[in-house]
This record gives C-alpha cells, sequence and structure tokens, in this order.
C-alpha cells in the first residue's frame, strides 16, 4: 500500500510538478480535458446511434482532445509563465467553445446534447476571468452559434429547422449574457472579500504591533522582552553560552519632566530610544521598562564584552542634545548589568541587575555597575 501510494505521488509530480501554482494550473487544464473527454464520449455514443458521420467526428475528437492536450503541454513546460495568463484560461475556453460549435453543427437531431457542454465552459469561465473578458466571450458565443446555426438550417433545413435553430439561438442569446452578468457580481464578491482580508491582515498586525511594541518610544515593550529573554535563558540552556541583561534608568528624568513639561519629557526618551538603537548589536534587544526605565538583552555575551556595548550607549546618551520648547535638555544614564548564571530565572537575573543599577545611582550616576 505504501509503495503504490509513493508511486502514485511521483507520478503527480511528474506529470503536475511540485510547484503549488503551476499544479493548480494544470489541474485546471486537467479538468477541461475530462469535460472535454465526456463530451468525446457522448459524441461518439450520437455515431453509434446513426446520428452523426463517424469519419467527422474521429476529426473532430482529434481537434478537441488535440488542442487541449497542447494546452496542458504548454502550461507543463512552464513556456506560459512570462505570459499575464500562465493558465491560459481564454484561450482554453475559446477553444473548448469553437468546439462545442462544431460538435453542434455535427450532432444532428442530438444536437441540443451540445448545450450542457457550452453551459459548462461557460461556467469555468466565469469563476476564472474578470467581467469584461467574460462579456467579450458571451458575444463571441452569441455571434459564432448564431452563425453556425444559420449556416446548419440553410445547409440541412430538414434536420435544422429554422424554427427551431430560431428557438435554440434565443436560448444562448439569454445563457450567455446572463453568465456575464453573475461573471461581474462573483467579481464584486470576490473583490470585496479581498478587500476584507487586506483589512482584517491590517488590523491583526496593528493588534500584534500594540501588543508587543511601547507606543511612545516605538521599542518592544515589557511583556514582549519578558518572553524574550525567557527564550533566550531556555536557548542559552540547550547551547551552554550566556547572556547579559542590563535595567538602564535615565537619570533625574523627573527633574526634566517638571521644568520643560512633559512633552519635551516624551521627545527626551524618544531621542534617547533612537540613539540607543544606533549604537547596540542588531543581535541585541532594547525594550521600555516602564516609565523612564529601559531594558538592554545582550545575546550571547559575556559580563566583559556586554559591559563595553553598556558603556558605548551611555556614551552616546551623554552626547545626546534635546531641543523642547525652547529647553536644551542634556541626558545621562546609569545602568546595571548582569551575566545569567545557569540555572537562575529570569526574574533572578533583573533582580541582580536592579541592584546594580540602584548602586550606579548611589555611586553618583551616569555609570555603569556590573553585579
Amino acid at each position: 500500500m505504501g509503495q503504490h501510494t509513493l508511486w502514485t505521488e511521483r507520478i503527480a509530480e511528474a506529470v503536475l510538478t511540485t510547484d503549488p501554482l503551476q499544479r493548480l494550473r494544470l489541474s485546471q487544464a486537467g479538468l477541461a480535458m475530462l469535460l472535454m473527454a465526456v463530451s468525446v464520449a457522448v459524441m461518439h455514443y450520437i455515431v453509434w446511434t446513426g446520428g452523426a458521420h463517424a469519419g467527422l467526428v474521429n476529426w473532430w475528437t482529434l481537434f478537441a482532445l488535440g488542442g487541449l492536450a497542447a494546452f496542458f503541454v504548454a502550461i507543463r513546460s512552464g513556456a506560459t509563465l512570462r505570459m499575464e495568463d500562465p493558465s491560459l484560461t481564454m484561450p482554453q475556453i475559446v477553444y473548448a467553445i469553437a468546439v462545442a460549435a462544431a460538435a453542434y453543427a455535427l450532432a444532428g437531431p442530438m444536437r441540443g446534447a451540445v448545450f450542457p457542454l457550452l453551459s459548462l465552459t461557460l461556467m469555468f469561465g466565469m469563476f476564472q476571468l474578470r467581467p469584461a473578458v467574460v462579456a467579450w466571450i458571451s458575444v463571441y458565443v452569441v455571434g459564432l452559434f448564431g452563425a453556425v446555426m444559420a449556416y446548419m438550417s440553410w445547409r440541412q433545413p430538414q434536420v435544422y429547422r429554422p424554427d427551431v435553430e430560431l428557438a435554440h439561438f434565443l436560448i444562448v442569446a439569454a445563457t450567455a449574457p446572463t453568465v456575464s452578468l453573475l461573471a461581474g457580481r462573483l467579481s464584486r464578491m470576490r473583490e470585496r472579500l479581498r478587500r476584507q482580508k487586506i483589512d482584517l491582515a491590517k488590523a491583526l498586525a496593528r493588534i500584534q504591533e500594540l501588543a508587543t511594541r511601547d507606543e511612545l518610544t516605538g521599542l518592544i515593550n515589557r511583556r514582549h522582552m519578558l518572553e524574550l529573554l525567557e527564550q533566550e535563558r531556555q536557548r542559552c540552556v540547550r547551547s551552554g553560552r550566556t547572556f547579559c541583561v542590563a535595567l538602564i534608568d535615565v537619570d533625574h528624568f523627573k527633574r526634566a519632566n517638571d521644568e520643560a513639561g512633559h512633552a519635551a519629557g516624551d521627545e527626551l526618551l524618544r531621542a534617547f530610544a533612537r540613539e540607543s538603537l544606533s549604537v547596540i548589536r542588531l543581535a541585541d534587544v532594547l525594550a521600555r521598562w516602564g516609565g523612564d526605565e529601559f531594558v538592554l538583552l545582550l545575546t550571547d555575551t559575556s559580563a566583559p564584552l556586554a559591559r563595553a556595548g553598556v558603556e558605548r550607549l551611555r556614551q552616546r546618551a551623554a552626547s545626546l542634545i534635546v531641543n523642547a520648547n525652547g529647553t536644551e535638555l542634556r541626558v545621562t544614564v546609569s545602568a546595571g548589568l548582569t551575566e545569567h548564571i545557569a540555572g537562575e530565572s529570569v526574574p533572578q537575573a533583573l533582580e541582580r541587575a536592579d541592584r546594580a543599577l540602584y548602586e550606579a545611582k548611589a555611586q553618583g550616576r551616569d555609570r555603569v555597575v556590573v553585579a
């Protein structure tokens, strides 16, 4: 059973390829060939009953199946990939309609059997093509079948009676535009669903951003940083490596807030976040912890190297000048740095970093203390 399934999969890959889009296009082309094969069987049944000429139907069969097989081969070869419609949907439908019109001319008294084939072909186009294209195909159907019906009623009036052909023509003339109208309605529904899908994706992305980002600074927020710290801890447990974490506090932020106003304080925090991101490594992560506190995750780093990175950040902050409401604000930061110890939890590491930060402030601020 398993060997049979394996061979089936290999045959499917050989015929339909492994590319999902190509498999879809080839499956549609294969379905068209299957529908045509059913039509061929019906035509040969008409021959068996004496309603059609065997030789002409044989040539029609070659024309019908050979043409669709050529479409399948063209799609399978990849030659159509650069076309606007790699599936060749419109050419296939135009061809199938021509085949149906020829079948109508050959089927004689049983020509009514062609109408289901024509309806299926039009329905296929309704789901695949733009409304404007379906409208042109409808005009093509009415014109082609009208011409065939007129010719056959002139050539074989005893079989293709003019009054019957007029009734058939009216049916085709009513069916084709109806399909065109339905195609337009389907297209509008698809477009509405597409817009709703885009709007939903944007809303979900916005919700995700709000859930993980600090709105003021654009940095990741406390909750998301805790998740990243835990992920880093677990990664280091598996790899045997280590990481560092630093708690960073803006010195005398409350005083700057009181003197220049909250808007100036907000701009100060934003400016510090921008400058900090320009000096930390791409692998490191900075988050706003709350208020004027920030947390820096330094991945795959020991304390001596991490200290050098935090010192660069401290020096950049010391050179920062923020102009807000005519007030020139300067800022310094204090930082407590610790290297994660194997076996300890994230809260324990953060607690040690917090103690180091407290020590940095006690020593006069604008410095980095390692716990």
